[in-house]
């Protein structure tokens, strides 16, 4: 049995909403009582999963690298919606799992567009809305990695790094309103980001995780649903860790 968040009337964006991380805090949203963008590059994806959460979810396509594409993104969820309460940035790749010095420059950039500039485009797009009517919650889909830098991972972990300071940053810039911005760190899911990597950095990721067992999406929506609702009127620029023991910080 779920444990209830009150979302009643909130809107919330997530990006890469079509799936994974995102499509199950999606779901949680809506049972939370919010409505829900999807921003997600496949907009055909995002509108299956948007007919199957069903009313108060809207489709968006958006690439969140792009600074236009996100405008329209939010343009068009506030012509649907009116306001944005809520903020996930979700959206990211796992990019090269090599030695850092077989990593090509452009896999590099490539991988902080995506997880880094992807959500500071974000913020800065909704953050003037957000501190207009002094509220707004952001939760940044970080990484363990962040923390603990996973080795033949150098890209991905210097970017979710990357995010866990701007989320440091951006939370002290907007301590004076009612707007919090947090992290949360998972532990590998079981997500299309699996087809992205090798098999061997899949299991050494495993084989660093106490609980033995991957975490599942459900488990980090839950976490991210509760840094998204007004229950976290205090706690911002942090780290919420769900990484089964990992993080030893």
């Amino acid at each position: 049995m779920q444990n209830g968040y009150n979302l009643t009337g909130r809107i919330g964006v997530i990006t890469g909403g079509a799936q994974g991380i995102g499509k199950a805090t999606a779901q949680r949203f809506i049972a939370s009582g919010a409505k829900v963008a999807l921003w997600d590059m496949d907009k055909a994806l995002a509108e299956e999963t948007a007919k199957a959460l069903g009313a108060g979810t809207i489709a968006v396509q958006c690439d969140v690298t792009d600074e236009t594409s996100v405008a329209a993104a939010r343009d068009a969820t506030l012509k649907a919606f009116g306001r944005i309460d809520i903020l996930v940035n979700n959206a990211g790749i796992a990019g090269p799992t090599t030695k850092l010095w077989e990593v090509k420059l452009a896999d590099l950039r490539k991988t902080m567009q995506v997880n880094l500039e992807g959500p500071f485009n974000c913020c800065k797009a909704v953050v003037p809305g957000m501190i207009k009517q002094n509220y707004g919650r952001i939760v940044n889909v970080a990484s363990i990695a962040g923390k603990e830098g996973n080795p033949n991972a150098s890209a991905y972990s210097a970017s979710k790094a990357a995010v866990i300071g701007l989320t440091k940053s951006l939370g002290k810039e907007l301590a004076g309103y009612d707007i919090s911005v947090n992290a949360v760190t998972p532990a590998a899911a079981k997500t299309a980001i699996f087809d992205q990597i090798t098999q061997e950095h899949i299991d050494f990721m495993l084989s660093k995780i106490p609980r033995a067992r991957f975490v599942t999406v459900e488990e980090v929506a839950a976490l991210i649903t509760f840094a998204s609702s007004s229950d976290c009127s205090f706690t911002t620029g942090q780290v919420l860790d769900i990484s089964g023991g990992r993080a030893t910080y």
